[in-house]
């Protein structure tokens, strides 16, 4: 097989197919089908998911909740507006936070940022980790719920790059899917954002299994990959939960030949990281830095539902892997020519 390079994973994205708005109804956006071994392409809408699925069959959601990320703050003596983008909560107790700045140029360490009209929230830079990455320091006395509270009072929903607006109200809600329940993630796992709380429970009463690992997203599955051989680019980690019952579940229809379908990419590289030697899923609470590109096969999903995804990105070459190159790069031609939507807030695809 030829060896799959960076290049392969280029193509012509349309500006206009970009996603910039929430679907009022978020069940309603478009679905492309593909089917793995007959390569054949169908144009559906999400809410036909239901017909792809019977009793028993296994849908792994990922119920991290995205955290108000993006803050605004200003520069002591100067300042200038600078802003910080959570990335990691380092430590509880120090206060200490893994964050972009933006301009990184004009930080450096020692300084200190203020935040909110009153300086409710002030942040010392303690350390640089990379040219935009800054390690802070919180000075907060107060108890710990009372500075997640000022963090999310002043804190934004951190929208996408790409999405050149200020966040509204309904981004709050709609950046979130709606089984969202721990707090951790920086970005949203997209795939689950066309879950309407009906279609949750038209599949539950199919008898469909709905069990939810965490993956907390940090910015390292948006990270650009700049080498062109894939297997020399390094994912950033990212905290996972799976626990005992979920990996019962996934592990039952496994054995039972069901469908075990991973919402989104996220789902797929968290029950990826602990299989065991048995091709079974093991419960597992730690870090994954898995990156996933082809060749590589797949354990434990044999199914994936996931959005449409940006030219070179680490998860374009995950599906790649997951469907084979070719028919994926044919069916991105053929979503730009039925004017799917791409990204965050875009259309959708079903791989079985």
């Amino acid at each position: 097989m030829l060896k799959l390079k960076l290049s392969h994973f280029d193509f012509k994205l349309p500006p206009e197919l970009l996603a910039v708005e929430p679907l009022v109804n978020r069940d309603e956006s478009k679905m492309m089908v593909i089917h793995k071994d007959s390569g054949q392409i169908e144009h559906r809408k999400f809410t036909d998911i239901l017909d792809y699925f019977e009793e028993d069959d296994v849908m792994v959601l990922n119920n991290t909740k995205v955290i108000p990320a993006r803050l605004y703050g200003n520069k002591e003596k100067t300042g200038a507006k600078i802003e910080v983008f959570l990335m990691r909560e380092l430590n509880k107790e120090s206060r200490l936070w893994d964050v972009l700045v933006d301009p990184a140029r004009k930080i450096r360490i020692g300084n200190k940022l203020y935040f909110g009209e009153n300086d409710e929230l002030i942040a010392e830079v303690i350390d640089n980790t990379t040219s935009r990455g800054r390690t802070l320091r919180f000075l907060h006395d107060a108890p710990y719920t009372e500075f997640k509270q000022t963090i999310e009072k002043l804190g934004q929903t951190p929208l996408p790059k790409y999405i050149k607006r200020e966040p509204t109200k309904e981004d709050e809600e709609k950046y979130q899917t709606v089984y969202a329940q721990h707090k951790g993630a920086v970005a949203a796992p997209t795939a689950g954002l066309h879950f309407s709380k009906i279609i949750l429970k038209k599949l539950e009463i199919l008898g469909v299994h709905l069990p939810e690992i965490t993956l907390h997203i940090g910015l390292g599955t948006f990270r650009p990959v700049e080498v062109e051989d894939l297997s020399k680019h390094k994912m950033d980690s990212e905290e996972v939960f799976i626990n005992s019952g979920v990996a019962d579940i996934i592990n039952t229809g496994i054995k039972n030949k069901r469908k075990i379908c991973a919402i989104g990419t996220t789902s797929i590289r968290a029950v990826e990281t602990p299989v065991s030697s048995y091709q079974t899923l093991k419960p597992f609470e730690g870090w994954t830095n898995k990156f996933i590109f082809p060749p590589y096969k797949f354990q434990i999903a044999n199914s994936l539902l996931t959005n449409f995804h940006a030219p070179k990105s680490t998860v374009l070459m995950l599906v790649s892997a997951f469907a084979g190159h070719d028919l994926i790069m044919r069916a991105y031609k053929e979503a730009i020519k039925e004017k799917y939507k791409f990204l965050s807030y875009g259309d959708c695809m079903l791989i079985i």
